[in-house]
């Protein structure tokens, strides 16, 4: 059988490098078209964030550049850049050309993170015509280019620096993506639910080709979300209900507010990623608020006989944001 359809061990093809990203680029980022266009932005974005989620990054730039490219700055640590002791190669560059290369599959370099799988950047690196990437760290400036993830220079030592974080610019490779015209308004929305989750972090994009230039900075998180997502509605408390707790390495923000209307909008996000399909933080949330809600009337003697309010009485009008940020999330969808 092996024989007549010409199939045996050296129909066998085994990918070298970022190939695979390549041959197979929605596997990776989900898809082709606008989406997985602006999804290249948020990878290279959420690096920056989980810098800020371990207190190293306080501010992030986005620039999108007239001749179709994308600049993400960040005044964090920067991507380490000395040699990696296995490989021999500056770490660097390990980071933006090997799958599965990072720092965040320990908890020693971040508590907590976005990125699970050190994957993201190097994507990028692979689906791009281009990417340039700027180092600043231990008083010096470091620069690096790479074309559709190969290497195409060595390190660069480039003079000398006072601050620290990094910077990558790429070009998204135009024979891969069906369009390669980044929208403002797309990553704006994004990167506005990023500040918002993540308390005074200031995160601002510029657009070269039009001037439009937006800054998010938001000293009440995700209390200062609910109140966003209710502008122009009538709501029935001036101000949203928010409480936070901490345990066991476990961080959960909830913040929630109740509007006239009859519709339910409840945003859940694990260590910054919005969880459209739910997860174990979002029934949890439900219940406890059917059940408070309940045991609170009955011990007040607000209802009569044996009465009590299901879950989706509970939710009519509701906008909530619910925040949880973990060592290990694990993802399903």
């Amino acid at each position: 059988m092996s024989e007549a359809t010409g199939y045996d061990a050296s129909q066998i093809q085994v990918l070298e490098g970022l190939e695979a990203v390549r041959r197979r680029p929605s596997m990776y980022i989900g898809s082709t078209d606008s989406l997985g266009l602006h999804h290249l932005v948020y990878e290279v974005v959420d690096n920056s964030v989980d810098e800020a989620l371990g207190g190293f990054c306080s501010e992030i730039n986005v620039t999108i550049n007239p001749g179709g490219s994308v600049s993400v700055r960040d005044d964090g640590r920067g991507i380490p850049v000395d040699n990696h002791p296995q490989f021999n190669r500056p770490a660097l560059e390990i980071v933006l050309t090997v799958l599965h290369a990072g720092g965040k599959f320990d908890h020693e370099s971040y508590g907590v993170s976005g990125g699970l799988h050190g994957v993201g950047v190097s994507v990028v690196n692979a689906l791009s015509e281009w990417m340039e990437v700027q180092v600043r760290r231990n008083g010096r400036i470091y620069w690096q280019r790479f074309e559709r993830g190969k290497v195409v220079s060595d390190l660069e030592d480039r003079g000398s620096s006072d601050h620290t974080g990094t910077t990558i610019a790429f070009k998204p490779d135009n024979s891969i993506f069906e369009e390669t015209e980044f929208s403002f308004d797309t990553l704006s929305s994004r990167l506005r639910e990023l500040a918002f989750l993540n308390r005074g972090l200031k995160i601002t994009i510029k657009d070269e080709r039009s001037d439009k230039e937006n800054i998010f900075q938001y000293a009440g998180g995700i209390l200062s979300f609910v109140q966003y997502l209710n502008t122009n509605k009538e709501v029935l408390h001036e101000q949203p209900v928010y409480f936070s707790r901490s345990k066991n390495g476990t961080q959960v923000e909830v913040a929630l507010q109740y509007n006239n209307s009859y519709a339910e909008n409840i945003f859940s996000y694990a260590n910054n990623i919005n969880t459209r399909e739910g997860g174990t933080h979002l029934m949890g949330f439900r219940a406890a608020l059917t059940r408070t809600v309940n045991d609170y009337a009955r011990n007040n003697k607000l209802f009569k006989n044996e009465m009590k309010l299901g879950g989706e009485d509970l939710r009519e009008g509701l906008v909530a944001v619910i925040s949880v940020k973990l060592p290990d999330p694990q993802f399903e969808g």
